[in-house]
């Protein structure tokens, strides 16, 4: 009953708050407090405050078998170093540091050399000038290969 008591008193009481956070045009926070202030209520309606009772009990018995029992010390550091190990082989991994020795292609000598880029000639001065005179401008590009490609 207690519970009962302590839940609807704490819904009522954000209820108050975001009435007047509505008062004050605060619209999307009173919206906010009324959203949370139905918590308890729903909480208590549903049943959900025996299980989270039960979620707090064991909560509390994990954390002082942290504080005082070895074995789970001993868990933690194992924990620590599988993520260790997993992180350290997953950036070697990336990085192809670690591959075996038979999938590493032999050296075929050094590479072929490439004929050199050179820039396209510059457009005559025409083409520019008639560029201009269409008001086509960033188009001219674009128009100049469709007609190429027959389009």
């Amino acid at each position: 009953m207690l519970t009962a008591a302590i839940s609807f008193v704490l819904t009522a009481a954000g209820v108050a708050v975001a009435g007047l956070r509505a008062y004050r045009r605060h619209f999307l926070s009173a919206t906010r407090w009324f959203a949370v202030a139905l918590l308890p209520a729903g909480l208590y309606l549903t049943g959900l405050f025996p299980v989270a009772r039960t979620i707090g009990r064991e909560f509390a018995d994990w954390a002082t078998k942290l504080v005082f029992d070895p074995r789970v010390w001993t868990g933690i550091v194992l924990l620590g170093i599988s993520v260790a190990l997993l992180l350290t082989t997953r950036r070697l991994g990336r990085r192809g540091a670690v591959e075996a020795p038979e999938s590493r292609p032999a050296a075929a000598g050094p590479a072929p050399e490439r004929p050199a880029v050179t820039a396209a000639p510059p457009k005559p001065k025409k083409a520019a000038a008639k560029k201009q005179d269409d008001g086509l401008g960033d188009f001219a590009d674009i128009e100049e290969i469709l007609r190429k490609r027959g389009i």
